[in-house]
């Protein structure tokens, strides 16, 4: 996700500085930028001079306090609140008090995160949508104290990503994962019944409903892990209807975790 929102800010025009916890880590992520950026040439999508411009505008980091003078900071760490807030904390410490900061997290409330910070009007939460230099919609999220003008600037920032923003309000899931993850789950309950087979309920959720992969494909391809979090946070706050499937459960447990690990529902 953080490769893929830096290349979109690139490509933009914007100025970025991507940064990671181990070189190797960044020098990764800039490395898929360049893949997904020569394939856009060889497909005749995107011009050759365009592609280096958009390296051009990338800078690559190890050192979070190289961050210090951004304009705006979008996170997009593992969907664990403490490390998310653990990294604010020092942002805050670290960044002008004019900078804002945007999370892309899909469940985590973004007022608790604000709190994190000394600068509640100026955080927001960015839920972009995987593969983020592909998808349109950007889930723009209010937290409790952001500002209108807080607001604007995301919405403008996204605008010249070509992306298609709406502002929701900071509820658990927000809107995106609330729905997105119910179907999925649902799926996941529908195979371990033996109601259909994955093919089959992948099959109906394409041709029945015109989605462009199936629910147990989508699982796959978002992370199982990355599901099962989101699940028990939404279960915790929402009531049962979200409670995760015991087969979703078992198979992150026994390292299944979609096309990252090279098998969940589906082989990779």
């Amino acid at each position: 996700m953080g490769s893929g929102i830096a290349q979109m800010a690139a490509q933009s025009g914007y100025e970025v500085l991507l940064e990671d916890v181990r070189e190797d880590l960044v020098k990764a992520g800039l490395e898929n930028v360049r893949k997904r950026l020569e394939k856009m040439v060889s497909d005749g999508r995107l011009e050759t001079g365009d592609k280096e411009r958009t390296l051009s505008n990338i800078r690559v980091t190890s050192r979070l306090q190289d961050c210090q003078e951004a304009d705006l900071v979008i996170e997009a760490a593992a969907e664990k609140e403490e490390v998310k807030k653990q990294i604010f904390k020092e942002l805050d410490l670290l960044c002008r008090k004019e900078a804002v900061f945007a999370t892309n997290t899909s469940a985590i409330s973004i007022t608790r995160l604000a709190r994190s910070t000394e600068r509640p009007a100026k955080f927001i939460g960015m839920h972009f949508m995987n593969p983020a230099h592909k998808m349109k919609l950007l889930e723009v999220v209010r937290g409790l104290s952001t500002s209108e003008e807080t607001v604007n600037i995301i919405i403008a920032v996204a605008d010249k990503m070509g992306k298609t923003t709406v502002v929701v309000n900071d509820y658990p899931g927000f809107v995106t994962s609330r729905l997105i993850m119910n179907g999925l789950n649902d799926a996941i309950f529908c195979l371990q019944e033996g109601v259909a087979t994955r093919k089959g309920i992948d099959t109906i959720m394409r041709l029945g409903a015109n989605h462009p992969m199936g629910p147990l494909e989508l699982a796959d391809f978002i992370g199982l892990d990355i599901c099962l979090a989101t699940l028990e946070r939404l279960h915790a706050e929402l009531g049962e209807k979200y409670r995760p499937c015991s087969l979703l459960r078992k198979m992150v447990e026994g390292g299944r975790l979609g096309r990252k690990s090279g098998g969940g529902f589906y082989e990779y």
